[in-house]
């Protein structure tokens, strides 16, 4: 049961309000001095304070509930705290909650205002904790997977990317052919080097070809070599890459690019260990661990019949999807710090902002040469969402529709920003007048 308690030298306002909460299920505990308040905080699991700001007669300046609200935030920084009084000055009152007081009420109370607030604000310390707790679960799962394995230094804090990297620790060893999947600057390739950093041959060779940046007619002769005379510019033999990573790991990028008769050759060697180097007739026998990589639409392709069913299926025994950056928007600013260490130059307010309301079609890539850019031609010591030259016209990241978002995502966005709504609402892509209804709608107070 969610517990309030009251601090309030008038036994009339700790009956009063007893009968209120009791009838929405909430357990109520009396003190009437700062002092006996104090002691209940120290030893009761409290949820939400409601405190007078005057205890000893003839007194209303105001003080002695200045000093108790200060003593309780220093103590219990995240406990909401109601201020309830008839006699403090407005200004005193402003200056409190803007010190961090939850609400300010005066008394005689509206119990309909004072029941919406107390039980937004329950509802509201809920969702921290479960935010807080979550968070500390994903801060240990990352610490316990830098303990356990290699991570190649990889930078990363949202919960997708964590399960994406947890998931290639795990099948790093297990001795199958991996397809990682994903867009162009996602980060494919730094996934391919974990799970080779932890796999059973993580000691052999790492060798890597990018399909996609040969001629089609040399891209056999780079797998699996080719013997002197096997086409017009092969003066002497030499090894393919499959040669080169046997007892290791061979990362092929671009996998769908592959021409046929590769595919065909490709997936032999995967079937039985066994190729030939082009125009010889001598089998040669290696033993490499596959992981290919691709942005192409592999089952489409099937489809078209560009691309041999056997074979994808034979490489897509694991499938590792890396999502874009806009689908992890809790690695953006790590990301984007982790590019500026070393650097004297550090990110404004205003370009962290712009770097989480931006869309980041190029991905992971795109924010690298954003950020280089700033480095290159901005000044100061901080940089300004300008000098970080992205597309001025381009329609900004939108999390979901504006029905869509839920409580904890905007919870989030409002203490990114401090509290300020259109910060808030330029961080989630939506307009102000959008997110006041959705705050309206969850009863998350502005």
């Amino acid at each position: 049961m969610r517990t309030i308690l009251v601090i309030d030298d008038n036994q009339a306002v700790h009956v009063a309000l007893d009968v209120l909460f009791s009838l929405a299920d909430l357990r109520v505990l009396s003190a009437e001095s700062p002092e006996d308040g104090l002691r209940l905080l120290e030893n009761e699991n409290i949820d939400l304070v409601i405190q007078d700001m005057n205890f000893t007669a003839d007194t209303t300046s105001g003080e002695e509930g200045i000093a108790l609200f200060r003593t309780i935030r220093d103590r219990f920084p995240d406990l909401p705290i109601i201020l309830l009084t008839a006699w403090t000055r407005l200004e005193s009152a402003v200056a409190l909650v803007k010190a961090g007081a939850a609400d300010y009420m005066g008394k005689p109370w509206d119990d309909r205002k004072l029941m919406t607030t107390v039980t937004n604000l329950l509802e509201l310390g809920e969702a921290n904790r479960a935010l807080a707790e979550r968070r500390a679960d994903e801060r240990r799962r990352r610490k316990q997977l830098e303990r356990d394995y290699d991570l190649r230094g990889i930078v990363f804090a949202d919960a997708a990317s964590e399960r994406l990297v947890s998931l290639a620790c795990h099948v790093a060893r297990a001795d199958v052919p991996v397809l990682i999947s994903g867009p162009n600057g996602s980060g494919k390739e730094r996934i391919a080097e974990i799970i080779q950093a932890n796999s059973s041959v993580r000691e052999g060779p790492y060798v890597t070809l990018n399909c996609g940046a040969l001629p089609s007619e040399l891209i056999e002769a780079e797998l699996f070599g080719a013997d002197a005379g096997a086409y017009t510019s092969a003066n002497r033999s030499r090894e393919g890459k499959f040669e080169a990573a046997d007892g290791g790991t061979l990362l092929l990028d671009e996998i769908g690019n592959l021409p046929p008769a590769g595919q065909m050759k490709l997936l032999r060697v995967l079937e039985t260990g066994r190729f030939q180097r082009l125009g010889s007739n001598r089998e040669r026998q290696v033993k490499v661990r596959v992981i290919a990589a691709t942005n192409a639409d592999l089952p489409a392709m099937i489809r078209d019949g560009v691309f041999r069913e056997d074979l994808y299926y034979r490489l897509n025994v694991i499938e590792l999807r890396v999502p874009p950056l806009a689908e992890r928007r809790g690695d953006i600013l790590p990301l984007a710090e982790h590019f500026l260490q070393g650097q004297q130059r550090t990110l404004g307010d205003s370009a962290r902002a712009a770097l989480q309301r931006y869309a980041w079609p190029g991905n992971v890539r795109e924010m690298k040469n954003a950020i280089q850019r700033a480095l290159l031609l901005g000044q100061g010591d901080r940089i300004a969402p300008e000098e970080l030259g992205l597309p001025t016209n381009a329609a900004p990241h939108r999390v979901a529709g504006d029905e869509e978002i839920d409580r904890e995502t905007i919870e989030a966005a409002l203490r990114r920003a401090g509290g300020v709504l259109s910060q808030a609402a330029a961080d989630l892509g939506l307009s102000r007048q959008a997110l006041y209804r959705r705050l309206d709608k969850l009863g998350i107070p502005r």
